[in-house]
């Protein structure tokens, strides 16, 4: 089974039964932004959380495998060069699939508005490296139906 297969029998279980990721991270401990990550097929879960997704949607055991192989994490690609900006569209590339479903399963159908919008960068120092955090901010617009 590749990712993209295993993509596909994750998210068809996952609607069948009505569940959110923030629901099945709960459930089995984990953040629900990497599950969703990981069951999107952009990162690798280990051996004990691939199992105990499986278990926790009743799939096969093939999905168990395409869960723990490593991804190759590759999307639509028109890299800016500047390393700094180069990591957001890595992040984006990675996770943008991943925030798309959470912020769809919180809101509704809909984007978070870059107008209505607010941006924060904070230094936050670590003795093991100091951390980058960055706050976005954003109205929710909800598409219209006509």
């Amino acid at each position: 089974m590749n990712k993209q297969s295993m993509t596909d029998t994750i998210v068809t279980a996952k609607a069948k039964k009505g569940l959110t990721w923030e629901k099945i991270g709960e459930d089995l401990n984990l953040s629900p932004v990497w599950l969703a990550s990981a069951c999107l097929g952009m990162n690798s879960a280990p051996k004990d959380i691939a199992l105990a997704i499986v278990e926790y949607l009743a799939l096969e055991e093939d999905v168990v495998a395409a869960l723990e192989a490593y991804p190759t994490k590759t999307w639509e690609q028109s890299i800016a060069t500047d390393p700094l900006i180069y990591r957001f569209h890595e992040i984006t590339g990675v996770y943008g699939t991943t925030l798309k479903a959470i912020i769809q399963e919180k809101f509704g159908d809909g984007i978070m508005s870059a107008i209505d919008f607010s941006l924060d960068v904070d230094k936050i120092e670590d003795p093991k490296g100091d951390r980058v955090l960055i706050t976005m901010n954003g109205k929710f617009l909800k598409y219209n139906n006509w």
